[in-house]
């Protein structure tokens, strides 16, 4: 490492100290995991014990269990290594992983599955590139623009660059097809973008022409443009697009306010589509009724809470962008998948984070929590300066 890289490391070494991690975060995710092995395994035993694939009430279970324990041991290890340890990463593992995109779509390595090539077949494993595309975005994007914030108002050295980047990945993920993934992914980079401090003339037109990329995207799509209409109206194709939401609205309707409690859902009798995945926030509302969709719903604004403490706290720009980063993409995807079970708006294809059932998805999701309480860990020291007035002397912190 040349020497002003070791000098910079240790001069920003010296204006940090480190505590403990956010606790409060950690049992949110820990809360969160005992929900998602209950309702995994309550919404997934009836398709477990009646495909020959499975064999198994706990077939489900057993892998979450699995997913679990990796995934914990991923948080644990993100959560000891000092994040400014990534940054010297962040460009290769984005090559690795728009390699890992392309490969999924133009080898036989790609494994298709629900009308979608997502998934990278390895053995006996599937590994889903686009979940991981999403922690090494947040990653690269962070140190990128935490070196570009002060010429951000650059169109050619900032705004262009990023739109590239950000476009490049976002469409990959877009061919596979996974619209829900990558719409997330550009929510997270914009919101990335804004907080470091984009001109607002360019991220103003960033965002009109992404939302009127959105019209043909639907509209030469068949599916997703009878999605939209199975919105407005589900009840004009009851057995068709409009399938979905009727049988989500059942679960959360049946309900109630305390549930038809634990185990007693009758939509995940084959009545409700990706009953353990996609929809299972529907049946934590008909088994725990409103108080258990409440108690989710309060666990992810805590969540997003904390998050928004530690990016305050952090102490260093890369810091602040890396935790905003991770903060925003859990807290939307919850926001999505919720609102999606709600007919809220249009359904698309996307996990709740912690909760639904998916190996990729929980690991790289526990994975970001453990870097995210990494930079709870840090904080900036608050050093006195000189003044040339009498009297106390102002506080300031060092970046």
């Amino acid at each position: 490492m040349p020497e002003m890289g070791i000098a910079a490391m240790i001069a920003r070494r010296e204006d940090q100290r480190t505590g403990k991690p956010d606790y409060i975060l950690l049992g949110v995710v820990a809360a969160l995991l005992v929900i998602s092995v209950n309702m995994v395994y309550s919404a997934s035993f009836v398709i477990a014990h009646n495909s020959p694939l499975y064999n198994s009430d706990t077939w489900f279970l057993t892998r979450q269990l699995l997913w679990a324990g990796i995934g914990s041991v991923g948080l644990l290890a993100m959560m000891q290594i000092d994040y400014h340890w990534w940054r010297r990463f962040t460009v290769p593992l984005t090559g690795i992983i728009l390699v890992l995109l392309i490969v999924i779509l133009l080898t036989r390595l790609g494994h298709a599955a629900y009308g979608a090539q997502r998934w990278l077949k390895l053995g006996p494993l599937s590994v889903q590139p686009s979940e991981l595309a999403k922690l090494i975005l947040i990653m690269y994007f962070a140190d990128w623009l935490s070196r570009r914030r002060d010429r951000m108002a650059d169109f050619s050295y900032s705004s262009l660059p990023f739109a590239v980047t950000l476009g490049t990945v976002a469409g990959l993920v877009l061919l596979q097809p996974d619209l829900g993934t990558s719409f997330l992914i550009v929510i997270i980079g914009l919101a990335m973008f804004f907080i470091a401090g984009a001109d607002l003339r360019y991220f103003a037109a960033g965002l009109a022409l992404g939302a009127a990329a959105l019209v043909p995207l639907i509209a030469l799509a068949g599916y997703r443009f009878r999605r939209i209409v199975a919105f407005l109206d589900p009840q004009s194709d009851p057995l068709g697009v409009g399938w979905h939401i009727i049988q989500t609205n059942i679960a959360l309707g049946s309900g109630g306010l305390l549930g038809l409690g634990l185990g007693a859902s009758r939509q995940k009798f084959y009545y409700l589509p990706s009953a353990h995945t996609d929809s299972i926030f529907a049946i934590i509302g008909e088994e725990l009724g409103l108080i258990g969709t409440l108690t989710v719903l309060a666990l992810f604004v805590l969540l997003a809470y904390r998050g928004y403490k530690i990016i305050l706290q952090a102490p260093d720009a890369f810091g602040k962008l890396l935790a905003s980063g991770i903060t925003c993409w859990l807290t939307f995807q919850a926001l999505l998948n919720i609102a999606v079970v709600t007919s809220t708006i249009p359904f698309t294809g996307i996990t709740l984070p912690f909760v639904s059932f998916g190996g990729s998805s929980l690991v790289v999701s526990m994975a970001a929590v453990g870097l995210l309480l990494n930079i709870s860990k840090h904080r900036p020291v608050f050093r006195p300066q000189k003044s040339r007035h009498r009297g106390a002397e102002p506080l300031s912190v060092e970046e």
